[in-house]
């Protein structure tokens, strides 16, 4: 019997076995937008490190760009639950 028989033929197996993608779905969501973060903070210092008179602009752009980033994180969460 395969894997996909033996899901179909336990009723109960295939419910949890649908949350749990759901969680792995986000898991691997979560990856892209940590990342993404990583490179905003990371390039910022290193622009104001090169630029310290540029520091409050810089500034400003650095935390839409993580709001942007952070918003693939909540939609990634989000996501699941709507086309469940």
């Amino acid at each position: 019997m395969s894997l996909a028989a033996a899901v179909v033929a336990a009723g109960t197996t295939s419910t949890l076995t649908i949350s749990h993608l759901g969680a792995l779905g986000y898991g691997l969501a979560a990856i892209g937008p940590g990342i993404g973060i990583g490179l905003v903070f990371g390039h910022a210092i290193e622009a104001m490190a090169r630029q310290p008179e540029a520091s409050g602009r810089i500034q400003q752009f650095m935390w839409i760009g993580f709001a942007l980033t952070e918003a693939l994180a909540l939609i990634g969460f989000i996501a699941p639950f709507v086309f469940q």
